[in-house]
């Protein structure tokens, strides 16, 4: 358990020393320069008439393909027992956690840390739980869970119910506002699991030498991100890198593979994130839509599995120019 950060004072015995040990120092080319742009993530009210909320999703997906939105029918409280119950895992003593810490990617659900994105030798200020869920619910019982908190499974499984429906909604209207079908997204491109990572960010040193995540794009369908009141989380936009400021009571929305993101650290306080990852089942192939190509026009992308689309996100390392170059035709 030496390797987490939130573990036995792991990262409180670092901060103690006033230093980033070698592995979590970047190179000074990789170090995150400080943000300069002024430009705000959408904010979209969905409780507002359905034309103009499809109309703000769609632009928002064009323009930056993250926003935030609010209003979404998750209830406060499933998000503030979600929040409070991550948080209460993160302090469990080290002993509570050592069983379930794993680095074989293999395993749904498990506790790792600084283990993804890897790029040379440096290693990311992060610790994550990572959790798998079945739909429905009822039928997910092969998945091990941690044993501590005793309620984190019932709480996990009625935040992922919801955020789950806020997915498929956000999804339908997107659908209407490019033309597809309302249903296009279900049944197979979204029948795989929902994949919930809980990031924790203990306080950092030297948050100028460090990321809690570097750039990256996701390679799920849609993500949502309960990102708490701290902030860390930033945006690539125009070149330059986007605060997104927290909102209260708001998820923040990424439609998989449209804009890079990365994870900011702190040296004061502890930040603790939730992100929901919606995605096809493993054998589904993925490709572009037949009623976008249009009779007689040529897709730009090829088809795949979503396995192949994973095994070569892997490969060419998470970044959104290699993997679309990656499918380009």
């Amino acid at each position: 358990m030496e390797k987490l950060l939130s573990s036995s004072g792991a990262a409180a015995a670092v901060a103690s020393q006033g230093q980033l040990p070698d592995c979590f120092v970047f190179p000074a080319d990789r170090r995150p320069p400080a943000s300069t742009a002024a430009v705000s993530l959408p904010v979209i009210d969905l409780s507002g008439p359905r034309d103009a909320v499809r109309r703000a999703v769609l632009d928002a997906g064009k323009e930056l393909g993250f926003f935030q939105v609010v209003n979404h029918g998750v209830p406060p409280e499933t998000m503030r027992e979600m929040a409070a119950v991550c948080e209460e895992f993160f302090r469990l003593p080290a002993e509570d956690k050592a069983a379930f810490y794993s680095d074989a990617e293999e395993n749904p659900n498990r506790l790792f840390s600084s283990t993804i994105y890897e790029v040379g030798d440096q290693r990311y200020w992060r610790d994550c739980l990572r959790l798998a869920c079945g739909f429905p619910v009822a039928d997910d019982t092969n998945t091990h869970w941690p044993d501590k908190p005793h309620h984190l499974r019932d709480v996990t499984e009625k935040f992922f119910v919801a955020t789950r429906g806020l997915g498929i909604e956000l999804l339908r209207l997107l659908c209407e506002g490019m033309g597809l079908r309302p249903d296009y997204f279900e049944r197979d491109l979204t029948a795989g699991d929902v994949i919930i990572n809980v990031n924790h960010y203990p306080p950092c040193p030297d948050p100028s030498l460090t990321l809690g995540l570097p750039p990256h794009c996701d390679r799920n369908l849609i993500t949502l991100l309960l990102q708490g009141d701290v902030f860390g989380l930033q945006v690539s936009y125009n070149g330059d890198w986007i605060n997104v400021d927290p909102v209260p009571d708001a998820f923040v929305v990424n439609f998989g593979h449209l804009l890079e993101h990365r994870a900011m650290t702190n040296s004061a306080v502890a930040r603790t994130s939730v992100a929901t990852f919606m995605m096809p089942p493993m054998d589904c192939l993925v490709g572009p839509a037949k009623e976008l190509v249009g009779d007689g026009g040529q897709p730009q992308y090829r088809t795949v599995t979503f396995r192949e689309f994973m095994r070569i996100y892997k490969t060419v390392g998470a970044r959104r120019d290699s993997v679309e170059k990656a499918f380009k035709i």
